[in-house]
């Protein structure tokens, strides 16, 4: 979705919260009972929702991801990028460059707590030949390529890797697409040495969209919940693992 429509919903969002702040600073009407606002994490990350869906879930469909249920290293990495300026994005760094890391993991350890349903996946409408060609490169990878399988790091069932890998199941193909093309371009970078940066360079627009589509129509297995950490090495060396 184009940054554009996120500063629109970022100015709905404050339009409708404007008069309830302005409220609050004015104190209690006459012989009225004041208001409370809840002090807590989810009542503080609501904005957050706007783009990213109720509690963080989103949906099947769009650019925005889910970020309920990921790893926290991963997600609180993530918010290190964006305020870093290392992942594109002025309205995320906009909101994150006056906060702390110790807040960031608190958000961060907020989301991923959170232990909510998925959707169904998107129906997909490549061929057959694409959707085998995305399967072999999630499951198998391409060795003459140098290109290991996203198995390889992001877990066997592809439901991330605690502390710090995230599930690639349940992302909208559209997100998918988008990453992998902003680390191809690079729109998007993350801590050295860039793992997925290497990874990206050596897809073809064709490999984007196969392993894209094919990663988004997969339903997710019973036991959504990333896999434990592991002594074993990845095959690649990850700066920050996301």
């Amino acid at each position: 979705m184009p940054l554009s429509v996120f500063f629109r919903r970022t100015a709905l969002l404050m339009a409708l919260l404007l008069p309830a702040w302005a409220a609050l600073a004015a104190g209690p009407a006459p012989n009225s009972a004041a208001h409370t606002v809840p002090d807590t994490m989810a009542q503080r990350l609501l904005a957050c929702t706007v783009c990213h869906g109720e509690q963080g879930r989103a949906t099947n469909a769009g650019y925005f991801p889910r970020i309920a249920g990921k790893p926290a290293g991963y997600l609180y990495n993530q918010l290190v990028h964006f305020r870093a300026g290392r992942r594109n994005n002025e309205g995320m760094t906009s909101l994150l460059d006056s906060l702390s890391d110790t807040y960031l993991r608190e958000i961060a350890a907020h989301f991923a707590s959170l232990d909510l349903p998925y959707p169904a996946p998107q129906r997909s409408d490549a061929t057959p030949a694409v959707l085998q060609r995305g399967e072999a490169l999630a499951l198998r990878g391409d060795p003459a390529r140098d290109l290991p399988a996203c198995v390889a790091c992001h877990g066997q069932a592809l439901t991330g890797v605690n502390p710090a890998i995230p599930g690639l199941l349940g992302l909208p193909r559209d997100y998918l697409i988008g990453q992998l093309g902003a680390w191809q371009t690079g729109l998007r970078r993350a801590s050295a040495p860039d793992c997925m940066g290497h990874v990206a360079q050596r897809l073809s627009g064709g490999d984007v969209s196969a392993v894209a589509s094919w990663l988004a129509s997969q339903p997710l297995p019973a036991n959504t919940h990333p896999a434990p950490g592991t002594a074993q090495p990845l095959p690649l060396r990850c700066g920050s693992e996301g």
